[in-house]
Parts: structure tokens; C-alpha cells; sequence
């Protein structure tokens, strides 16, 4: 009997309006613009001035629900990843599932950071091939401007707000859809990448908040060190598990933490720089956001076709990262 195979049949995306530039930053922290984008290659993000993780989603999700003609009681699972839910309970999943009216869906949130889609992607995989269910939303979304510390330069240049999403369905083509994936996790990366306050370790208090302890903490130099390395080796797997040369992948769509990062990666897999998605220079790291961002505007754009191989990637605090390879199946809008 051939394996149940899950495919992306819908993708949907929001960003802000308000845009922040690097212009911008220069006035808030001791920073210039020819700085970041040298560092980093982004040039300005997007910032969700009213509202929460979850109405980042919920406006994905409509976006998606209205390409794929659907109601969202047609939705059996949610699965959002985020790093910034909107409390720590009820999950996002839950007030998303209120809000768009997926009233036969139930769901959870997944928190693996920036390979947080990837992470979700691969669980929701498993519930389509298992038989279990055949209609699954995945989420990538954070609102990172709502744990950032616009007083410093080094980690407040970097993070954007935006929500993305796809939908899963089952497919009995063994060889499209989601074909294999490499996840990884280290959890000693911990102490150079990590928000301390909030939890049941260091719950909030005056003294919590005074430390600055609610807001992202990033060591830059050891993070893209083992990002840089990361990244680049897990994609190079998932291409020699597959026999796929570089001609094989027809899109490298990286998490975009940092051009630099980027570059090696693809450079790794031997794939030329006009094949992999790059938005970083517009929307920054918006974490879990990143890959189903690219995926939902390269498609919208009808640069995604049926039957090209695209490899997923990603690094992440915890230390998280992973690939996955996807056959795409859904039909070029322009075509």
C-alpha cells in the first residue's frame, strides 16, 4: 500500500503596515544603517502596533482559507508555533480556533523558536499520514517586537512581527508533498540564546522586570557560529539522503536570522544565490514566521511550480534546527 503523503494545497501571509527602518533605529539606539545591512542584510521590519500573536494568524489564515475556497470548519487540527503567544494559557491555537470559526478543529502550540514552523510542518505531517486527519493548519507567527529591548542595539536590529501559513491535505502520491525532514536539538545552546523571565523559573516580579529579564538575550558571536555551521550541514544532509545535487532543488528556503548565514548555507549545497528565497532585507526575523512567509509570497508571486524540490532550513534558540525536502504540488496562481 503506497505511503500517505502530505501536501501543501493552500499558504497564506500578513505583515504589519508600520514599517520600521534602519533610519528609524539610528535615532532609538547608537546604530546606522550601512552597519546592519552589512551585518545582517536587512534593511527594515515590520511591527504589529495593535494587537497579538494571535491576529497575526487569524489574518494568515483568512488570506489562505480564501485561496483554498474553504470555511474553516472544514479545519480538524491548528498548530501554531510561536514564541510569543498571546498568554501563556489558553494556547494561540485556541484563540485562533475561536476566532476564524474552525469550530471542529482542536489544537496546540509549539515552541521550538526560529524552527518553529519547521517543528510544526513536520508534526503535522505525521497526523496526515497517519490517517488521522486530513485537513491540518500549520502557523508560524510572532509578535518579537512585543519581547524586544528597543535599548539594545544588538538584538532589537534584528526582529520583526509577521504570521504565515499552510495548509496540509492528504495525498496518496508517495513522492510529493512532504518527503523527509532532520530535526535537531541542543539544548546547551540555551545559555547564549534565551528569554529568562515569564516562566515558573524566574516568574514575574519587580526584580525580573528591573533585570530585563523579559526580553530577548542573544551572545551574537557564538549564536552564528554554530547557526552558520548548523544550517548549512542540515540542508547538505537532507540533499545526500535524497541523491539530489544541487540541479535537483529547485528552491533553498532558508529561516532568515541573517544574510551571512544565508549565503553559507546555500553555498554548502552548492545551489547559486538566485535560487533561494531571500526577504530578510524587508521583513528581518520574524522567527517562526520566516519559511511560510517566503513560501506564501514566492507562490503569490508564481515562482513556486508543481514537481520542483524545495529544502526547508533552519536554526533556532534551544539550540533547534532542522531541514526538511517537500516535492510542491500546489499550482502556480499565474498559470
Amino acid at each position: 500500500m503506497a505511503k500517505r503523503r502530505a501536501v501543501i494545497t493552500a499558504v497564506g501571509h500578513y505583515v504589519p503596515e508600520k514599517v520600521l527602518t534602519n533610519a528609524d533605529l539610528e535615532k532609538m539606539v547608537d546604530t546606522n544603517d550601512e552597519w546592519i545591512q552589512t551585518r545582517t542584510g536587512i534593511r527594515e521590519r515590520r511591527i504589529l502596533e495593535q494587537g497579538a500573536t494571535s491576529d497575526l494568524c487569524v489574518r494568515a489564515t483568512q488570506k489562505l482559507l480564501e485561496r483554498r475556497k474553504i470555511d474553516a470548519t472544514e479545519i480538524e487540527l491548528i498548530i501554531v508555533a510561536t514564541v510569543t503567544p498571546d498568554m501563556f494559557f489558553p494556547a494561540t491555537a485556541c484563540i485562533v480556533q475561536e476566532k476564524i470559526g474552525a469550530t471542529n478543529a482542536w489544537g496546540y502550540d509549539l515552541s521550538a523558536a526560529c524552527s518553529g514552523f519547521l517543528y510544526a510542518l513536520v508534526a503535522g505531517a505525521q497526523f496526515i499520514e497517519s490517517g488521522a486527519y486530513s485537513k491540518v493548519l500549520v502557523i508560524g507567527a510572532d509578535k518579537m517586537s512585543s519581547i524586544v529591548d528597543y535599548t539594545d542595539r544588538n538584538t532589537c536590529i534584528l526582529f520583526g512581527d509577521a504570521g504565515a501559513a499552510v495548509l496540509l491535505e492528504p495525498s496518496d502520491n508517495p513522492h510529493e508533498g512532504l518527503l523527509d525532514h532532520r530535526l535537531y536539538c541542543d539544548g546547551s545552546g540555551g545559555a547564549y540564546l534565551h528569554m529568562k523571565g515569564g516562566g515558573s523559573l524566574n516568574p514575574p516580579t519587580h526584580e525580573t522586570v528591573d533585570k530585563r529579564m523579559h526580553y530577548i538575550y542573544q551572545d551574537g558571536k557564538s549564536v552564528f557560529k554554530v547557526a552558520v555551521i548548523g544550517m548549512a550541514e542540515v540542508s547538505a544532509e537532507i540533499m545526500k539522503r535524497n541523491n539530489l545535487t544541487a540541479d535537483d532543488v529547485a528552491w533553498l528556503v532558508p529561516h532568515q536570522a541573517n544574510l551571512r548565514i544565508i549565503d553559507a548555507t546555500a553555498e554548502r549545497m552548492g545551489i547559486d544565490r538566485s535560487k533561494v528565497m531571500i526577504n530578510i532585507d524587508t521583513y528581518g526575523n520574524t522567527t517562526a514566521a520566516t519559511i511560510p512567509l517566503c513560501l506564501s509570497e514566492w507562490w503569490e508571486r508564481g515562482e513556486l511550480k508543481p514537481g520542483q524540490n524545495i529544502v526547508l532550513a533552519s536554526f533556532g534558540a534551544g539550540y533547534t534546527w532542522g531541514a526538511a525536502l517537500v516535492k510542491w504540488t500546489l499550482d502556480n496562481p499565474k498559470s
